[in-house]
């Protein structure tokens, strides 16, 4: 699978999770992938928030590694 799918790939999984980070105020916008590693920003109510990295890690990071099977990791970007 190229990476140009990858990508196309981890915007699908981001599209599906969205609208439950939106609910709480929040959004989430993808960056970039290299090495395994999805590179993302958090923005709006979730900017700042103690329970940002639960979703990152628990939400954001296990739906990516089950559905893209590139995807090792998750990191937050400013």
């Amino acid at each position: 699978m190229s990476d140009q799918e990858v990508v196309r790939n981890i915007e699908a999984v981001l599209d599906q999770i969205r609208p439950n980070i939106q609910m709480d105020g929040g959004d989430i916008e993808f960056v970039e992938f290299r090495e395994g590693t999805v590179y993302v920003r958090l923005q709006g109510a979730c900017v700042g928030c103690p329970s940002a990295i639960y979703t990152l890690t628990l939400g954001v990071e296990e739906a990516l590694k089950d559905q893209v099977a590139q995807v090792h990791s998750v990191a937050l970007v400013d």
